[in-house]
């Protein structure tokens, strides 16, 4: 009998968490989706990409609301429980509640797994994929971002300005510089201008104007009547290096392996070693992207252990509501401190060793509070 009240309870529980995870997640993904339309309308991306770059994020988003919407689901079905006197039947079977303790706390130790598997490899790649997405696709709709009055500059290199654009994609006084780096550069002007595509390459084709090169300090200039400026070899304005937080974890693991042999490249050799990232001045990027990929997620058993709180009071008490209140108060403050106190990982390891404590330390009380009300206090 106990197991099947145990596992109605449980099954409540992570239904409802599961409905608030994947609602919120959407929600928050279609803002994100939204902001994201710049990829196609300003850059110039295919539709496919766009989709693909954003289907990715999903996961980081995933991550993040984890530990709220797991908080508020058990704070939510316990409460409901309550309030409809279902719990005064577990204990009428005989069930005790340092046993739900347990079962919860089992419970959270599944789903911080989860979760740890989740920021430390699934985000990380996900990341990686979006960004090389991004990073390997053409442009295909160079029409979109040109805007008339306006100086664009989304393709790497390149600038492109045009005074007016009809409806037919037609421009009038272009003006285009091209950067190729080393002091070199190419500067073109026409009266008139149209994007066309031949044999599958994109082409802007200008008309009556004049194009000045710049090469080894040397000025040299022509005057066209009609000109092809190729565009189907041009990328857009993109970070091409990868980010800490796109970086594999075993790559991360790795660099920290040479931080303690004392064998941790400076900035000037990074990229002789595992990646750019591991570097001596970014050693706290790398123990905080650890921090919050292992230590981060050990907060969730701690929420779901606050959120058994609410056992330690019946709705009889006259200050249940507020009692309520206090224990959802709790559970947010212990949320914003996991995030924020990934400020406080600093670029040493032994001097991290107190901020790391801080959710064993918390757990472990927790536990002692629970163990001394509901164990002790029997036999009394």
């Amino acid at each position: 009998m106990k197991k099947i009240i145990f596992r109605k309870l449980l099954l409540d529980c992570t239904i409802f968490f599961l409905l608030s995870l994947f609602c919120a997640s959407i929600i928050i993904w279609v803002f994100q989706a939204v902001n994201l339309l710049d990829i196609i309308v300003e850059d110039g991306r295919d539709f496919w990409v766009y989709l693909n770059y954003t289907l990715l994020s999903l996961p980081k988003i995933i991550s993040k609301i984890v530990p709220f919407a797991i908080f508020f689901s058990f704070c939510y079905i316990l409460s409901k429980y309550e309030l409809n006197n279902e719990l005064i039947i577990f204990w009428n079977f005989g069930i005790h509640k340092f046993e739900l303790v347990n079962l919860f706390f089992k419970f959270s130790i599944i789903v911080m797994l989860i979760q740890i598997l989740l920021t430390s490899i699934i985000v990380p790649s996900t990341q990686n994929h979006s960004r090389s997405i991004i990073r390997n696709s053409s442009i295909d709709f160079f029409e979109s971002f040109v805007k008339p009055k306006k100086f664009n500059d989304n393709i790497r290199g390149l600038t492109i300005y045009a005074d007016k654009k009809d409806e037919e994609g037609n421009l009038n006084n272009i003006y285009l510089k091209k950067d190729s780096g080393n002091k070199k550069y190419q500067i073109t002007v026409a009266k008139t201008g149209k994007f066309q595509t031949i044999n599958g390459s994109k082409f802007l084709v200008l008309y009556d104007g004049q194009t000045i090169n710049l090469i080894n300090k040397k000025v040299t200039n022509f005057n066209f009547t009609k000109s092809d400026f190729i565009l189907t070899k041009l990328d857009s304005d993109v970070i091409v290096q990868d980010k800490i937080q796109e970086t594999s974890t075993l790559k991360i693991i790795k660099c920290l392996k040479n931080y303690f042999t004392k064998d941790l490249l400076e900035i000037k050799d990074a990229p002789k070693y595992i990646n750019e990232n591991c570097t001596q001045k970014n050693l706290d990027n790398i123990f905080q992207e650890l921090y919050k990929r292992f230590i981060i997620p050990l907060y969730i058993p701690i929420l779901i252990l606050t959120s058994l709180l609410l056992l330690l009071n019946s709705k009889e008490d006259l200050s249940y509501n507020k009692y309520k209140i206090i224990i959802f108060l709790s559970g947010l403050t212990i949320i914003i401190f996991s995030e924020s106190s990934l400020k406080f990982v600093q670029d040493n390891f032994f001097g991290n060793l107190k901020i790391l404590l801080v959710p064993f330390l918390t757990l472990i009380c927790l536990y002692i509070l629970f163990n001394i009300k509901f164990i002790h206090k029997v036999e009394r």
